[in-house]
């Protein structure tokens, strides 16, 4: 099983930016998927949540301006993220919580992509 993330980059504040997220391989059930991010000396934190049935979480410091979606079914992700702020700035990494023929569920990561947000 892959996870692999794509869309980060350099954006000025109050910019936006939108990740995508995918998981492949033997996939025989995907429960939900998330996006965390780590800051320069601090913990990882989750930023969203997507469960089947598209329901979304967020995390305060996110919520009206990021946007979780995708298709559960379809093992991808996306997180749109407007009006951004240098608080913003991270590795964003993709989490699966997947499970396969041969394996339990279990969380599954991607690399990440790294977001930074000049002021």
């Amino acid at each position: 099983v892959q996870v692999v993330e794509s869309g980060g980059g350099l954006v000025q504040t109050g910019g936006s930016l939108r990740l995508s997220c995918v998981a492949s391989g033997d996939i025989l059930t995907n429960d939900a998927m998330s996006w965390y991010r780590q800051a320069p000396g601090k913990q990882r934190e989750l930023v969203a949540r997507i469960f089947s049935g598209s329901i979304g979480d967020y995390a305060d410091s996110v919520k009206g301006r990021f946007t979780i979606s995708g298709d559960i079914g379809k093992n991808t992700a996306f997180l749109q993220m407007s009006n951004l702020k240098p608080a913003d700035t991270g590795v964003y990494s993709c989490s699966a919580l997947i499970g396969t023929l041969d394996t339990y569920i279990s969380e599954r990561w991607g690399q990440g992509t790294q977001v930074t947000v000049s002021s």
